[in-house]
């Protein structure tokens, strides 16, 4: 197992750095369509300065998204035998293949403006890869990056799969942890479209469930940390008023979980 984890990875002194401020929002359980209309709302109020940047924490019902380079062929399950189940496919704007979300897995969508940081979208990806990497470490295990795929891998398995999409340096999508996740769910695609590799979970290496707030709060803490932050507890309300975007039917649960 490989375990050099700074092997790609530089830490920016946080000297360089001026101190931004992030809210941190828990939504809950979303389906996938109103969290990604959220994240547009969101991103358009970072874009014309009104907000500060912010990081929604979600878990999805069962959804297969495709990214811009998606290959439906790596989508093994019909679409019509994924309706009947309940499973939603989504085409999505950011990059990547098709990759999975579903209960038990923690799914972070970051709203930030890069030039607080730096103009780089590749150096983005390996301080999300960081935050996931330290999130993990926090529960004694031992993550890696692999510099021909994104993401972050345990052996040869990988368990927390990255995907963004960054204009005028405002980024929106992110990272999906699988915790407690049913990987059953995983049979029915060819993950990021990589076919050598497998996915695992948080609870297949420590054989035990961890509650997803520990791990909420775990990420938010390495976030901070890497991306040199300082993260504070949000509402939806403290950001946006909920009943201006709510779809129909639709319950956002904006609790406010550190």
């Amino acid at each position: 197992m490989r375990t050099d984890t700074q092997s790609t990875y530089n830490a920016m002194p946080e000297t360089t750095r001026l101190v931004q401020h992030l809210d941190v929002v828990n939504l809950g359980p979303t389906d996938y369509q109103s969290a990604w209309d959220l994240q547009r709302t969101v991103f358009d109020l970072r874009a014309c300065g009104r907000i500060s940047d912010v990081l929604l924490l979600t878990e999805h019902k069962h959804v297969y998204t495709l990214g811009k380079g998606g290959d439906e062929n790596h989508l093994l399950a019909s679409r019509d035998e994924l309706r009947r189940q309940g499973v939603d496919v989504f085409h999505i704007d950011r990059g990547g293949d098709v990759t999975y979300h579903g209960p038990g897995q923690l799914v972070g969508y970051p709203i930030l403006d890069l030039t607080g940081y730096y103009s780089d979208v590749h150096r983005y990806l390996r301080d999300l890869e960081e935050t996931i990497i330290r999130t993990l470490g926090e529960f004694s295990i031992s993550a890696w990056r692999d510099p021909q795929f994104t993401g972050v891998w345990v052996g040869n398995d990988k368990v927390a799969a990255i995907g963004v999409k960054v204009s005028r340096w405002i980024t929106m999508h992110g990272f999906a942890l699988n915790v407690n996740t049913d990987l059953s769910f995983f049979d029915r695609i060819i993950p990021c479209g990589i076919f050598h590799k497998g996915v695992t979970s948080m609870e297949r290496l420590l054989g035990t469930k961890t509650p997803l707030s520990d791990v909420e709060a775990a990420a938010t803490r390495e976030f901070a940390r890497v991306f040199g932050v300082s993260a504070r507890t949000a509402s939806l309300e403290d950001i946006i008023h909920v009943n201006t975007l709510r779809p129909e039917n639709t319950e956002w649960q904006a609790a406010a979980n550190p």
